[in-house]
């Protein structure tokens, strides 16, 4: 069925709470693992049925923020959505306590075990207020960001339409761009302090009314970091700053030379690479696209019958387009079997990347759409960032067809880009356990803590004080930090892992491709670090780092050390 078919219905909540009911009593009553095996896979289904629902509802929400329907729709999920992890609760504690488990964890894998333990530990009943005042805060955040109608060049532009005017060799435009971006960000500060404001202190409310000292530790619950914990992270952290800044740096030395820019570089020109111009993709959204089916025919046939199998069921929408919400991601719609991807083309390199990123993410949920339970569908985040950022170096092999005569700037920037992008990702996450470890902080104080954090991570950034983007605030055009905290860091151990699998395909492409699809094809049976053992790779939290980044900077700068 095409996508512009399906039909939306309201989940109804009341017939849930009963059929929730319904489940955990048939779970604790079994009388044997079949039972109750069969019990929580009936549940399995209506919960599957839920999500699906409330990821139509995004999604046509998403693609116009504009449609009052299905913004309306967003506040009864964001209302009802606790309510319905409340249900999920008297069901978890079932089977998390049947005398049956040993027999379960056989059946259904032992890390659904782990992650059930760790989500009773995260959730209460006193959780839903805050849960629901959170989404809320979550829901203005987005629509003010995608109300955005900046005028720049005589037309009314969003943020993702700004910028392939942020990547322009014209130095006067380019920069403009950023200043006009600026401009609006600027325009709604006090609003975006507050809703953060706010956001810091409902979650550190909740997690005291669960008894935890501050937030930190009910994230990483919430995030279900079932196999390292934050010492890990603050080692791996170290490594970052010993390992990556330096040659980051140097990277952006070399591309301050290449370019004429002053170093330290002003953000506006840290978005030139090549003096005259960046990488474009060739043609039209409509030939990316088509270029993007003969690339994932020629990388498998599995990867091939996915690709189709999106195009023709409308499972993607990448055009940018007034009213629309930023960004990209992609969904499951698990009682359709089925993802989704969201995308906003703007004419620049991030739409291939879209292609090949968020495809990546795709092709995982398209691998294990028929897997059950649903929480074994997909391992935990980080691990899912490994399907989509490992993708993206597969795609080196069509990066001609993507980009004509631009295909080794293409190569070039996006290996710098992968190496560059994990301190700044890094910092992200920093910046976060600062926050959260003093929510008392305020809207100022924050901003003085990236500071402080740039000249750590990102000393090759003039904070000049100018509006916005030299003053500290340049956080606040994060997503992720509103919507999703400490998310980010899951793309740095998962960008990581990527590059130990650049690295094996520049030996052997077809073992690096076999490794992948077996860590794809176990889906969430497995941890993080479990699947990075699967697929025979250095554990991120090891000696990993250093040795793909020295890799990396190798086939970047060559041997004679430029």
């Amino acid at each position: 069925m095409k996508f512009s078919q399906v039909i939306y219905t309201r989940p109804d909540m009341d017939k849930l709470r009963r059929q929730a009911g319904q489940a955990a009593d048939a779970i604790r009553n079994a009388s044997c693992a079949e039972e109750a095996e069969k019990a929580y896979l009936a549940w399995d289904d209506i919960a599957a049925g839920y999500s699906t629902q409330m990821s139509i509802c995004y999604i046509r929400h998403s693609v116009n923020t504009e449609d009052k329907y299905y913004s309306d729709e967003e506040e009864f999920f964001d209302e009802n959505s606790p309510v319905f992890t409340e249900m999920n609760e008297d069901i978890a504690k079932a089977l998390a306590q049947s005398p049956f488990r040993p027999e379960l964890e056989k059946r259904f894998s032992k890390v659904l075990f782990t992650n059930t333990d760790m989500f009773l530990r995260s959730f209460s009943p006193a959780a839903v207020p805050f849960m629901q005042q959170d989404n809320k805060l979550i829901s203005e955040y987005e629509k003010l960001i995608a109300s955005a109608q900046i005028d720049f060049e005589g037309e009314k532009r969003t943020i993702s339409q700004l910028a392939p005017f942020k990547q322009s060799p014209d130095d006067d435009l380019r920069r403009r761009a950023w200043e006009a971006e600026a401009g609006f960000y600027m325009e709604h500060s006090d609003d975006l302090d507050r809703i953060y404001d706010q956001m810091v202190k409902v979650r550190t409310d909740e997690a005291k009314a669960l008894g935890f000292e501050n937030y930190i530790p009910l994230a990483y619950l919430n995030m279900t970091r079932n196999c390292y914990d934050a010492d890990d992270i603050a080692r791996f952290r170290e490594d970052v700053v010993r390992y990556i800044v330096p040659i980051a740096d140097r990277l952006y030395r070399e591309q301050a030379d290449r370019t004429g820019s002053a170093y330290p570089l002003k953000y506006s020109d840290t978005s030139l690479r090549y003096r005259d111009g960046n990488a474009k993709p060739c043609g039209t959204p409509e030939e990316i696209l088509a270029a993007g089916s003969r690339f994932y025919h020629s990388l498998s046939p599995e990867t091939g019958r996915f690709f189709d199998f999106m195009m023709e069921n409308e499972l993607m929408d990448v055009y940018s387009r007034k009213g629309k919400m930023q960004g990209g991601y992609c969904t499951e719609l698990p009682s359709l079997e089925c993802p989704f991807i969201f995308a906003n083309f703007n004419g620049t390199q991030g739409d291939v990347e879209v292609v090949t990123h968020e495809a990546g993410h795709a092709f995982a949920a398209y691998v294990n759409r028929r897997q059950r339970p649903t929480d074994t569908m997909l391992p935990t985040i980080e691990a899912c960032e490994i399907h989509s950022m490992t993708m993206e170096f597969f795609a080196y092999s069509a990066s001609a067809d993507f980009f004509g005569k631009d295909a080794e700037k293409f190569r070039q920037t996006h290996l710098t880009d992968a190496l560059q992008f994990i301190p700044y990702g890094t910092m992200v996450d920093h910046f976060q356990h600062i926050v959260y470890e003093h929510p008392e902080l305020t809207p100022s104080e924050r901003i003085d803590r990236w500071k402080e954090l740039t000249a750590v991570y990102m000393p090759w950034i003039d904070l000049d004080g100018s509006s916005f983007w030299g003053e500290g605030r340049a956080w606040q055009r994060q997503g992720h930090i509103y919507e999703r905290p400490f998310y980010y860091i899951d793309y740095c151990l998962a960008q990581t892992v990527a590059l130990e699998f650049w690295v094996l395909m520049q030996s052997d492409r077809k073992d690096a491709f076999d490794r992948y699809y077996k860590l794809v094809s176990l889906g969430g049976r497995e941890t993080f670090r479990g699947l990075v053992s699967a697929a025979g790779l250095d554990d991120p939290f090891g000696g990993a780092l250093r040795t793909v980044a020295e890799k990396a900077f190798e086939t970047l700068c060559g041997s004679c050390g430029r």
